[in-house]
């Protein structure tokens, strides 16, 4: 284990005013390295790596250039722009990354390989350790992360197999990152924790105290789940919009109306079939729905209502977290009381009758979507939205991934005093 962990924050914005915004205040709370993310370096090209080197000539400033080919020229144009350390992916040719490392020794910047996407890491980190490499690195990428997974256990490996350093990148934050260390880090590097910070100072300075000290430092925000229970507690703190935008601007389930404003539902969806106003399956379906799911009722869009009060206190005492009719509901004013998240396509006064047509557990087909038993259900004042269980994991991380990055737009704009346009240089980014 190192003595001393290097932290580097990776600046993957799109524009370079944000991330020169970023880089002060991360080097204000102990940044060692500033690197120009691959998004920035597409966006606004090696003028990012000048301005960095010009405000900051005392820290090591890193091209994120993910090299696969033409290695002499890229090295040579980031070290003449300023940078100190480049990237070449590891899975790049053999010649390609020895032609990256003998031009570091001509132009005087360091190579850092990344191992990212190479079907055997520990081989080919010995390779470029032997190759003269001065760093290796091992990257969970993003849409890995959005599935739930880890760098660590790779890490391990290769952290035991050289001794030039090995950093570690890939949504790590200050709970994390401690572990990093543990499992051979020499530098940790993090991007959305401190990018996506509304005071990057202050969480740079909380994933130095992680590093420095070997502590696991409480967060909220900035951590992915796998589990059911993780993808619960990630949707009940995103809102439906944040879901719409992580998953591809996804509508949602068409004309359902909030029946208690401001409540809101997360849950397994459990589908019920029916007919209009026949409410035997609905009341059946509650005894027998797990706590925590969320009841899909399909009673073709129309009444009589299959709904009311006395449903709605038996969903209560079994627990469940809400429901959604495609049909009608009743006794709204006594739901609203309850405090029961409940959404319908129309409220009406007069009920149906039991007569016990339809299925549970069934997939039903609603507005374009199918929902099938055990799809995940978010829902809020801004509508209901239905996430594929396969797609759930996923989703719900990338919701959280939105809120991030909106609470630090949200930052700039009330603590600088301007426009979302001018904070995201929108006029910049309209399609030509």
């Amino acid at each position: 284990m190192p003595d001393r962990v290097l932290v580097q924050v990776a600046l993957d914005f799109v524009d370079n005013s944000r991330a020169l915004k970023c880089a002060r205040e991360a080097a204000a709370g102990g940044a060692d390295f500033l690197e120009v993310g691959t998004p920035l370096l597409k966006a606004e090209g090696l003028t990012a790596v000048r301005l960095l080197h010009a405000e900051f000539p005392h820290i090591p400033i890193v091209c994120d250039s993910k090299t696969m080919d033409a290695g002499r020229a890229e090295m040579e144009i980031a070290a003449k722009a300023g940078a100190s350390i480049a990237t070449v992916l590891g899975v790049a040719s053999d010649s390609t990354i020895q032609e990256c490392i003998d031009a570091g020794r001509n132009y005087g910047i360091r190579v850092y390989v990344d191992l990212l996407g190479h079907p055997d890491p520990v081989a080919r980190a010995k390779q470029a350790e032997a190759w003269g490499a001065a760093f290796v690195g091992v990257h969970c990428p993003i849409d890995d992360q959005m599935s739930g997974k880890d760098p660590f256990e790779r890490l391990r490996k290769v952290a035991a197999a050289v001794s030039i350093p090995v950093a570690v990148a890939g949504g790590i934050h200050s709970e994390s990152a401690a572990d990093a260390v543990a499992a051979g880090a020499s530098v940790v590097i993090v991007g959305g924790f401190i990018s996506k910070a509304e005071d990057a100072t202050a969480a740079t300075k909380m994933i130095r105290k992680a590093v420095d000290e070997r502590v696991r430092v409480a967060t909220t925000l900035f951590k992915r789940g796998g589990t059911d229970d993780e993808v619960r507690a990630i949707l009940l703190r995103v809102s439906v919009a944040n879901v719409s935008d992580a998953y591809h601007r996804r509508p949602p389930l068409p004309d359902l109306i909030p029946i208690v404003p401001g409540a809101r539902a997360v849950g397994p969806a459990y589908t019920v079939r029916s007919a209009p106003g026949d409410w035997a399956k609905p009341v059946e379906a509650i005894d027998h729905a797990p706590a925590g799911s969320i009841l899909v009722i399909d009673a073709g869009g129309v009444p009589p209502a299959l709904w009311g009060e006395l449903a709605t206190h038996s969903a209560i005492q079994r627990k469940l977290a809400g429901v959604v009719i495609r049909g009608a509901i009743r006794d709204t004013p006594e739901i609203r009381k309850l405090g029961f998240p409940a959404w319908a396509t129309v409220a009406v006064p007069n009920a149906g009758e039991p007569k016990g047509f339809g299925e549970e557990q069934v997939a039903l087909k609603w507005g374009g979507f199918v929902i099938e038993p055990g799809d995940w259900i978010v829902a809020d004042d801004d509508g209901v939205i239905s996430l594929p269980k396969a797609h759930a994991v996923e989703m719900a991380n990338r919701a959280q991934d939105v809120l991030e990055k909106e609470n630090r737009v949200r930052h700039e704009i009330d603590k600088e005093g301007r426009t979302l346009a001018e904070v995201v240089e929108l006029y910049k980014w309209e399609k030509k």
